[in-house]
């Protein structure tokens, strides 16, 4: 299967991220989603076939759900010439690329709040490794006696720091009302918890339960609204429902392969990475359709 590693499109490169080429066109941004992936914040030399598309249009299905509760960036999935060429300035005009189709948005350009927004609803990953050091996750101290993927007693907000590179560091409810306001930073983690509280019933009406996820917001004048990704593999953490056991690491439906196998491989976890096996690609790829054809209930475009 083709894979999309890189795009090279004539307009102003905006930023150009882990997985996604974001493209300047004056009042909007051009946002498309490769099949790169990355792995202990290292770019991986292979790319995961339909990787890009499922971020993309996952993100898209996800705003829809949720524009009642809080509004989003987006303005247009960019899926045929036509809806491409409104946004383009005229000196701007070329001929559209095919792989566009299915991978690529038309967003608002607006204000990025430098917080990534994470809740957890289940006690997995990181979390669980601090709770069994401190009886915590981020600062938020949990009840005695849980077991690993435990469903917590509620969702928390335990935010984190917004990195261009290495890792995210988590914060607390006064740093990030230091960094935005109080005012901003409440409205964050309330719409966070809401938007998480929706996304996790409908999923589990669906046989998949949505662990954790991160969010990311960005300001228009005053006003809130969400941006980049929504409730991707990327950004949380998917479980099988009918494979749920408490007490154990859960398969999830992500690039746990890629994790897996680098594990093992003997790689110092420093550039260069490795190339991955076909079977691996293939693995992980499958993973990243099952979890949108499970959670949309279409096929992948």
């Amino acid at each position: 299967m083709p894979v999309l590693m890189s795009t090279d499109l004539p307009l102003p490169l905006f930023i150009r991220g882990k997985v996604r080429d974001t493209y300047d066109l004056g009042n909007q941004l051009l946002i498309v989603a490769t099949d790169r992936i990355s792995a202990f914040d290292v770019i991986l030399p292979c790319g995961i076939p339909d990787k890009g598309r499922v971020l993309n249009q996952m993100s898209a299905f996800w705003f829809g759900v949720t524009a009642a509760l809080v509004p989003n960036h987006l303005i247009q999935p960019v899926d045929d010439p036509k809806v491409f060429d409104v946004f383009l300035l005229p000196e701007n005009r070329f001929a559209y690329p095919d792989y566009l189709r299915g991978r690529s948005m038309i967003v608002k350009k607006l204000v990025r709040v430098p917080i990534e927004c994470v809740v957890r609803g289940y006690l997995a990953g990181s979390g669980w490794a601090e709770y069994r050091k401190s009886g915590s996750v981020c600062g938020v101290r949990l009840p005695k006696g849980l077991k690993e993927s435990q469903e917590l007693p509620e969702p928390i907000f335990t935010p984190t720091t917004k990195a261009d590179s290495g890792h995210d560091e988590p914060i607390t409810m006064d740093d990030v009302a230091k960094l935005v306001g109080k005012v901003l930073a409440e409205q964050m983690r309330d719409k966070t918890l809401e938007i998480y509280t929706r996304a996790r019933k409908y999923a589990a009406d669906r046989g998949i339960i949505i662990a954790d996820t991160k969010m990311e917001f960005g300001l228009d004048g005053y006003k809130l609204l969400l941006i980049d990704e929504l409730l991707t593999p990327d950004s949380s953490r998917f479980w099988d429902a009918s494979q749920y056991r408490v007490g154990q690491s859960q398969s999830s439906y992500d690039k746990q392969p890629v994790r897996d196998w680098l594990e093992q491989s003997g790689w110092n976890k420093k550039p260069p990475a490795p190339t991955l096996p076909d079977e691996v690609i293939e693995a992980t790829s499958r993973r990243y359709r099952e979890a949108y054809e499970k959670l949309t209930g279409e096929k992948l475009q």
